[in-house]
Formats: structure tokens, C-alpha cells, sequence
């Protein structure tokens, strides 16, 4: 049980690292778009975001996919900005307005970047040995509570902003997709001197 909590608390640590603050930037503005009364919807996203990342990790832990680390870093850069882009072109439609089935395969592609991202760091901490299936699903798991921990974090922020202090909810997408863009072009321009 001490090793499942280990991995467990790995994963839940690497997404909630403000040093390693991709992954929290694309789960704030998949789902700045949206509010509790959608809870299916995000659920959905979130849970599509997690099998194509879990399913890239296991791919890239057990050598099936092999990829460059600055193409995935500049991948997960793309994810992040198109995403936050797309908030600022869609900002005005209602929450069950929003094209989900856009939402639905690009969540489970960029799930699947964000996945071979981690790749390199889990490979970075365990072992050299055969039986990886189970520290990764532990991992796995920490990174889902992490995500979890995130939306609900983003939620609350939002009803709180758009129901006590009547924040309009476009302004509010609007705020949180800038700020977003604005800490990620940083990111991007450093990951595209990283590919060429």
C-alpha cells in the first residue's frame, strides 16, 4: 500500500507543480467555459483528456511510441494556446452551445500529448524494470485526482465570481483564456528555439 500511495502522490504532485504549471493551464481553460450545472459535460472532457493521456503514457513507458521531448513540449504549448483560443472565439455561446464533439476528439488528442509529456518524467523516476503496469496506473491515478482537484478549484472560483460578485460569465472566459495566453506565450516562444 506505502508504493501505491508513493506513485499515487508522484502523479498527483507533478500536475500540481507550480513550476511544472502546463498541465494546470490547459485543465483552467478546458473548463473555464463552463459551471456546475454542466458537471456531465466537464466530467465527460476531463475523463476523455485522462484515457488519452493514460493511454499515450503507458505507450511511451513501454517503448511502443518514441518521440522528441522538444516536439512534445512545443505540442503541449499548441494544446494549451488552441484551446485558449478557442474560449475567446466561443465565449458567447451558451455552455450547451459549444461544439462537444470538437471538444470531445481534440480533448483526447491533446490528452494524448500531454500524456507522452509525462512519459519522460515517469521514466525519469522509476526503476529500470518489468513490472511498470502498476506504478503507472498509480501514477495515473494521481495525476486524475490532481485534474479533479483543478476543475473543482475552477468551478468554485467561477460560481463564486459570476454569483456573488456578478461577474459576467463571457467576461470571465474571456479574463481567464488572456491570462492564460499571456502566461503561455513565454512558454511557447522558449519550446520553439528548443525544436529549431
Amino acid at each position: 500500500m506505502s508504493e501505491f500511495w508513493l506513485y499515487f502522490r508522484l502523479g498527483l504532485e507533478h500536475v500540481l507543480d507550480w513550476l511544472a504549471y502546463d498541465h494546470i493551464l490547459f485543465i483552467v481553460v478546458l473548463v473555464a467555459a463552463y459551471s456546475f450545472s454542466s458537471w456531465k459535460r466537464v466530467l465527460w472532457l476531463v475523463s476523455i483528456f485522462t484515457l488519452g493521456h493514460t493511454l499515450s503514457l503507458f505507450l511511451a513507458v513501454y517503448d511502443v511510441v518514441r518521440v522528441t521531448a522538444s516536439w512534445v513540449e512545443l505540442l503541449i504549448a499548441l494544446t494549451i494556446l488552441f484551446t485558449a483560443f478557442y474560449n475567446l472565439l466561443s465565449a458567447k455561446k451558451r455552455e450547451h452551445q459549444r461544439n462537444i464533439n470538437v471538444l470531445y476528439f481534440s480533448t483526447a488528442f491533446f490528452g494524448i500529448i500531454h500524456g507522452l509529456g509525462f512519459s519522460r518524467y515517469f521514466k525519469m523516476i522509476f526503476p529500470d524494470s518489468s513490472s511498470k503496469f502498476l506504478p503507472l496506473l498509480e501514477f495515473a491515478l494521481g495525476i486524475e485526482a490532481a485534474q479533479i482537484i483543478v476543475v473543482l478549484s475552477v468551478l468554485i472560483l467561477s460560481f463564486i465570481l459570476q454569483n456573488v460578485f456578478r461577474v459576467n460569465r463571457r467576461d470571465w472566459i474571456l479574463v481567464i483564456s488572456a491570462i492564460v495566453i499571456g502566461i503561455l506565450l513565454p512558454i511557447l516562444k522558449d519550446t520553439i528555439l528548443a525544436v529549431w
